[in-house]
């Protein structure tokens, strides 16, 4: 399934919708609704939610006094060390701004103009992130369809058939989103059966991880599992969606590709001068275990939202769920009275398919009282 609709992402925090002036389809000028409580929380996006307060606390922390700017820091030290025992093993771990900067920046460090980079027709850096992997790499993105999100390895034998032919793009790079953008998640043997097929005609591996924490509580393994010893050569850590402020990583468990990073970082703006605010937060995060407890409440509110919805009459699940995110199909008439509700992105609009994401920050009571809504709403309906 490929969205028909992709809403835009923008908010603005007012006490009523607007319409957008920049767009004429009257679907996306409702698309934004507009809130005027500390208190509101709904199920746009994992981005919507406040930032975890042990993370508040270490930038606050951090907030003491002068440090060297640009990295050369005790706490940006001290975070890249907790990055190498999350992982295992040293790895080659540069933090950015946001996670587009974390997906372009490392996919340049990858191929050149003349490659290609192999990725899903739903998949973030192919659809949601405005052409920047391609302005940053010069390379183009070949889009597979992937039902789930998901590729699968006879899908690459025929663009792998292209190398050596001077006519195409050579392909350089699989890249796979884990967990993918439809809540989906790649088994371990699904990504080294991908990671291997790639590795044998020389191409790298790249993995949009903006969810991994997720992925990774899902499948019950450890990050080190889930990337390099599945294949991994380059892994975008999102943080973002799971308490931090702001900042991701990037994480290359091969040290040539790592080589030039610290110059491709600052040729795409991705440099942070003040860097130990966002490393500040990777310690917090990583250090204690705050990722893998708020990656499991996330998963475990989103399994208790899907389990609600999918009992109730004209709704049906339409992707497994697998992390924090729930996609539904819902009855038409009741997809707008529902948003007033508690405010949720409608995914497929021709199809009327909605996406629920779940936080660190849900709280099942939250769950059971729009579950309560929709109950009554669909009721009245039949």
């Amino acid at each position: 399934m490929r969205p028909a609709l992709r809403p835009q992402r923008n908010h603005v925090i007012v006490a009523k919708e607007i319409p957008l002036p920049y767009t004429s389809r009257e679907s996306e000028r409702a698309m934004h609704p507009v809130f005027d409580t500390e208190s509101t929380r709904f199920f746009a996006s994992d981005n919507a939610s406040g930032v975890h307060p042990a993370i508040i606390e270490a930038l606050l922390a951090a907030n003491r006094g002068h440090q060297v700017g640009y990295g050369d820091d005790p706490y940006t030290k001290a975070a890249l060390k907790v990055f190498d025992e999350l992982f295992e093993r040293p790895v080659y771990t540069f933090f950015v701004y946001n996670g587009t900067g974390a997906n372009g920046s490392s996919l340049a460090a990858m191929v050149r103009p003349h490659q290609s980079i192999i990725c899903a027709d739903g998949s973030h850096i192919f659809y949601d992130e405005c052409g920047a992997p391609e302005h940053l790499t010069g390379a183009k993105l070949q889009p597979l369809p992937a039902a789930g999100g998901k590729l699968r390895p006879e899908q690459l034998e025929p663009l792998l058939g292209y190398l050596g032919n001077m006519h195409h793009a050579q392909p350089k790079v699989l890249a796979v989103s884990q967990a993918t953008e439809f809540g989906t998640v790649y088994t371990l043997d699904e990504l080294r059966a991908l990671t291997g097929l790639a590795h044998a005609h020389g191409l790298f591996t790249h993995m949009d991880g903006a969810r991994v924490a997720n992925a990774a509580v899902s499948l019950g393994c450890t990050m080190a599992d889930l990337t390099w010893k599945a294949g991994i050569d380059a892994l975008s850590f999102g943080g973002t969606k799971n308490g931090l402020m702001f900042g991701e990583a990037v994480v290359f468990f091969d040290e040539a590709l790592a080589k030039d990073f610290v110059y491709i970082r600052k040729n795409n703006g991705q440099l942070a001068s003040k860097m130990r605010y966002i490393a500040a937060q990777y310690i917090a995060l990583l250090s204690g275990g705050l990722w893998l407890r708020n990656a499991t409440h996330a998963n475990a509110m989103a399994a208790l939202l899907a389990e609600g919805l999918s009992a109730m009459p004209g709704v049906r699940l339409v992707e497994k769920v697998e992390a924090n995110e729930v996609f539904v199909e819902l009855p038409r008439a009741a997809i707008e009275p529902l948003r007033k509700s508690c405010f949720f992105y409608v995914w497929d609009e021709a199809n009327n398919i909605a996406r629920f994401v779940t936080s660190w920050d849900t709280q099942a009571e939250e769950i059971k009282r729009f579950l309560a809504v929709c109950r009554k709403e669909l009721e009245t309906r039949r």
